[in-house]
């Protein structure tokens, strides 16, 4: 493989792993040997040291990896640090609610209260780390029960689950409504 392309491989390689990959394996991909490996991944390391980027290549033990150079963590703390964003339609909220407050429960106990199915919802919620799986039922085939995390006590401002308001009759007459004429709208479609 012509050196350059090799760089190329190696750099996409050490970056979409993350963590440090073994030299020999490195070697095997771009097919050369150990020692010819070594000396392109030691001219990549001058490379960004010359180049004055903000990324150099760390050696451990037999292996490398693809780190941020120390002086520039201050700039990847403002990042780092600042909250992710992310917007809760009613239905995200409606069954992130369910959840919160009947945990732990399954897709199917949470699709029994909206009356609709609650995939999309729960992956989105996971996605957020708003929800986690908490464990099986024991019940045939073992469903997934979900909870809320730390992130979800976080974004709502509560110390734990016993700090949720209640619910009045009210609201869950309200919610009973609004999840009927959801089930008039999907059957309607």
């Amino acid at each position: 493989m012509e050196k350059q392309k090799a760089k190329a491989v190696l750099e996409a390689i050490l970056f979409t792993m993350g963590d440090s990959v073994e030299v020999d394996r490195l070697a095997g991909v771009i097919e050369e040997d150990v020692k010819v490996t070594k000396e392109i991944l030691e001219e990549m390391a001058q490379d960004y040291q010359k180049e004055g980027r903000g990324i150099e290549l760390t050696t451990l033990d037999n292996a490398v990896q693809l780190c941020t150079k120390g002086e520039y963590y201050e700039y990847l703390i403002k990042i780092a640090k600042t909250p992710r964003k992310y917007a809760l339609t009613d239905t995200l909220l409606e069954t992130l609610s369910i959840i919160a407050y009947k945990q732990p429960i399954t897709r199917l106990e949470i699709e029994k209260v909206r009356g609709v199915s609650c995939d999309h919802a729960v992956n989105r919620l996971l996605e957020f780390d708003l929800i986690t799986e908490v464990g099986r039922l024991d019940a045939p085939g073992r469903p997934l029960l979900f909870g809320t995390t730390e992130q979800f006590l976080r974004s709502f401002g509560v110390k734990s689950l016993d700090d949720l308001p209640e619910i009045s009759p009210v609201q869950m007459e309200e919610f009973k409504m609004q999840a009927e004429s959801e089930i008039q709208m999907q059957l309607d479609i």
